[in-house]
């Protein structure tokens, strides 16, 4: 399972974008920022669970750990560029929150939020914009992810990646629109989808959670058609083999995290981070509709063999 968790920002106007290679985003007013995930932080194999269902597989890259800490970094990106950030997810931080806030001179907040309880959601937001004011942007990356074949696959666990990876997103979305609506200066949402939406993945079998994150990347298409007259930008982001704690664990295929993407590298949470914060920017105020794949070119496929 992927972190459920939420990041609302406040970002200050005028401010330069020095990860950004000095780009000014040209924002000119304060926003707040929502990313939305779900599923525990990256812990061993034993510990984890889907809440009532067995532990199962999750690939690396794909895997709890990763979406986890890209998102986390997304969160402490706009931080470092000025926001405030609230989180939504069904674990405490990691870190103490005053750490944080005394790390980045910016308030942060937690509120508990479970993607597969809709009232618990509608609960979550509203006490964010109650304390935080508004919502403005919204990055969600609902998901959790099994490494199985195809034919093993059951009925109650693909039931639930659905639920998970495309109800979550798409309800989480849905409520940061609302409210985007309701304050009437428009916003942007960066849905999370995946390398698997584009492509089958070398050394594992993720057939359900490739279909899952396909239907997030055509989300964010039909969103940002749907969602332009209000002003609310909606793109997707598709992150490839990231090094995080969790993929790290996968020692018997370092290899192919390395050598498969065309680049000759595994990604950083760093990359995923500074996508994020293009998309939230007003930089990035004339895109709406975009998918970036970020996989070191491997959605495009190999020429070596």
């Amino acid at each position: 399972m992927i972190s459920q968790r939420s990041v609302v920002s406040t970002i200050t106007a005028k401010r330069t974008w020095n990860a950004l290679g000095g780009i000014n985003s040209r924002l000119c007013r304060p926003t707040l920022s929502l990313v939305a995930s779900n599923g525990p932080r990256a812990v061993p194999q034993e510990e984890r669970q889907f809440h009532n269902l067995p532990p199962v597989q999750a690939p690396a890259g794909l895997s709890p750990g990763s979406v986890a800490e890209k998102l986390s970094l997304a969160g402490k990106t706009v931080a470092g560029l000025g926001s405030d950030v609230v989180i939504l997810d069904v674990l405490q931080p990691e870190r103490e929150l005053s750490e944080l806030e005394k790390t980045y001179g910016k308030r942060f907040g937690f509120y508990r939020m479970d993607v597969t309880s809709k009232p618990g959601m509608d609960a979550a937001f509203e006490s964010a914009v109650k304390d935080f004011g508004r919502i403005d942007h919204c990055i969600t990356s609902a998901g959790i992810a099994l490494d199985k074949p195809f034919f093993e696959h059951t009925w109650e666990e693909s039931r639930r990646m659905l639920d998970i990876n495309v109800l979550g997103s798409f309800f989480s979305a849905q409520l940061a629109a609302q409210q985007m609506v309701k304050q009437g200066n428009g916003g942007s949402i960066v849905l999370i989808a995946s390398i698997a939406a584009h492509c089958a993945i070398p050394a594992q079998c993720v057939s359900l959670y490739g279909a899952s994150k396909a239907a997030i990347k055509l989300l964010g298409q039909t969103l940002a058609a749907e969602l332009a007259p209000h002003k609310i930008r909606v793109n997707t982001l598709s992150p490839g083999f990231t090094a995080t704690s969790m993929s790290r664990q996968f020692t018997e295929i370092q290899h192919v995290f390395q050598n498969t993407p065309p680049l000759k590298r595994i990604g950083t949470p760093e990359d995923l981070a500074l996508a994020v914060a293009y998309f939230l920017s007003e930089g990035a105020s004339y895109t709406t509709g975009a998918e970036l794949a970020v996989t070191g070119g491997l959605h495009n496929g190999r020429i070596e063999v």
